[in-house]
């Protein structure tokens, strides 16, 4: 199956993916590499109308979510 149609976007900067985050707001994802949003994509379980590419931004080279510390 293919995706649902949707925009690409190649964010050049952290301010550049920022600014289409708010533009596009809930109707963005962004695609970083690495996940299975292409794959949810095909399927049809993720359909967003805005695909930000922030895999070449300077800056957010191998960052990882990180949980809270204990309080």
């Amino acid at each position: 199956m293919y995706p649902a149609q949707f925009e690409y976007h190649k964010a050049s900067t952290v301010k550049e993916a920022l600014d289409l985050l708010g533009k596009y707001k809930d109707e963005a994802k962004l695609l970083a590499g690495g996940h299975s949003l292409l794959p949810a994509m095909k399927l049809r379980l993720a359909q967003p109308k805005h695909l930000i590419d922030i895999g070449k931004v300077a800056g957010l080279e191998r960052r990882q979510a990180r949980k809270a510390a204990p309080s």
